[in-house]
């Protein structure tokens, strides 16, 4: 309406009348002034600010409006009955253990559920949640649908640094908590989490649909930041892994480096007391996933350039070089190249062949589709082709006839494509997470089918990567250097 002050965002009927409240308090203060002389001299009230006869009008329509449980926000927002029955059980366990770990599956509704969890707290207020940046903008939605009667403030991990050191929270929730899991070291972003929780003194959930991707030593960091943690009496990682981690010892190039990934399962029935875990199975879904691999010519040049990288190692230009002087750079370069893009010595990127590009736009014409690049100048041959009809913002993806272009690293967690008609991916990843986790962005508990496809070069390495990657394999180096002879 036009004629009241717009809802703020994170802002319930109860915030938007406090917020106008004040606003009418300050346009109605008042300032003592002194008037007169001698035995006249007196003291008068009088308006700090000028009348503002319509801005107030606008203020007293705004506080009847608000004031008026009618107009509510709409609560768009009807819980399954799993996460009804999660809702309860981890209200209970946050309040008694101060952290709460909602291990749940993709798509099984976690964001909303720990949402729901918060907004069955009255003793919550102020939450700060923490995800992707992709993410913000669906988190919202979700918050907004839901009405709740907290204040949320939703930021991303790489922003954390900009909140103010007087704030503080209730409750942090911190999405794809698994990303703070480095180890032995811990990652500056577990780092900045702790100073917040440590300077709030509040209370945690952790979000994660796999807590521990590749090593169970993962789980340290995560919770390290909780005082009351089942590690919370050992001092740091190393005296952790005294109990919990059996460490072994390699030789890598000449030097002997201590392994700590071989965390044992005791690290998961500690964590059990303060997780609920939930799958998408035992969530009813019953969705299956369709994949197919188009293989696609690339041009000559592709082939020419790739070839010659391999023989010489080394492709000089007249203002570029491309140089490959180590396995893991030959591996990278390669992996570029086969796609149509090189990122030059100079650091400079450029796009040397359309041609995956233009068979998705045609191969998919009039479907609106989720498209996963692995390097940046992917998203530029695709913009090129595609124009106005590719966003890379997910709100806009969903109220619009646009596809949407995603790295894969950064859209494989926390979003969801479930308006997508297939996903298609214009190259890979050498990260099995990212493979298990990214084609299942579709998944819905009401959605039977998904289809993705892979667009791969014709004898390209794509085919090699995916090889490894579909059986829960990293690509390695190793799995480069066999593969090498066969390109």
């Amino acid at each position: 309406m036009s004629n009241i002050i717009e809802r703020k965002s994170g802002y319930n009927n109860e915030a938007m009348l406090k917020y106008c409240n004040s606003l009418m308090s300050i346009l109605e203060s008042s300032k003592s002034v002194t008037k007169g002389s001698g035995k006249n001299l007196r003291t008068e009230m009088i308006r700090k600010y000028p009348k503002d006869e319509p801005t107030m009008e606008v203020i007293l329509r705004s506080i009847e409006y608000y004031s008026n449980t009618e107009n509510q926000m709409d609560n768009e927002i009807e819980f399954r009955d799993y996460q009804i029955d999660i809702i309860n059980r981890g209200k209970d366990l946050l309040k008694k253990n101060k952290f709460l770990y909602l291990a749940m599956e993709v798509r099984t509704g976690k964001t909303l559920t720990s949402l729901g969890i918060a907004n069955n707290r009255a003793d919550i207020n102020n939450v700060l949640f923490v995800t992707k940046k992709k993410a913000i903008s669906s988190i919202m939605k979700d918050y907004n649908a839901l009405d709740p009667t907290f204040f949320i403030n939703v930021i991303n991990y790489e922003s954390l640094h900009t909140l103010d050191d007087s704030e503080v929270w209730d409750l942090v929730i911190c999405d794809e908590a698994h990303s703070m899991g480095a180890f032995p070291k811990p990652s500056n972003r577990s780092l900045v989490v702790r100073n917040i929780v440590q300077r709030s003194r509040c209370e945690v959930i952790l979000l994660s649909g796999t807590p521990t991707p590749e090593s169970y030593s993962q789980m340290y960091h995560q919770v390290y930041m909780i005082p009351n943690n089942p590690f919370s009496g050992y001092k740091n990682f190393y005296r952790f892994c005294d109990e919990y981690v059996d460490v072994k010892e390699k030789r890598i190039n000449g030097l002997t480096i201590r392994d700590y990934s071989n965390g044992k399962d005791s690290i998961l029935e500690k964590m059990k007391p303060y997780m609920i875990t939930y799958t998408q199975k035992e969530a009813g879904f019953t969705s299956t996933i369709d994949e197919e691999i188009l293989y696609v010519p690339m041009s000559e040049l592709t082939h020419s350039l790739t070839k010659k990288l391999q023989r010489d190692l080394v492709i000089e230009g007249k203002e570029e070089t491309i140089l490959a002087d180590t396995s893991v750079k030959l591996m990278m370069k390669l992996h570029q190249l086969y796609s149509g893009t090189i990122k030059f010595e100079s650091g400079n990127s450029k796009v040397l062949d359309l041609t995956k590009a233009e068979f998705i736009k045609a191969r998919f014409a009039g479907n609106k589709i989720g498209i996963f690049y692995k390097f940046k100048a992917e998203l530029d041959a695709l913009k090129q082709v595609f124009g106005d009809e590719l966003t890379t913002e997910l709100s806009v993806f969903e109220d619009t006839d646009k596809s949407i272009a995603l790295q894969i690293v950064s859209g494989r967690e926390g979003i969801s494509l479930r308006m997508a008609d297939f996903l298609v991916y214009y190259n890979i990843d050498f990260s099995a997470t990212s493979y298990w986790q990214s084609r299942d962005r579709m998944t819905t508990k009401d959605r039977m089918h998904n289809k993705v496809y892979w667009v791969f070069t014709k004898d390209g390495i794509e085919d090699k990567i995916y090889q490894a990657v579909s059986k829960k394999k990293d690509y390695t180096i190793s799995h480069f250097k066999k593969d090498l002879f066969s390109l």
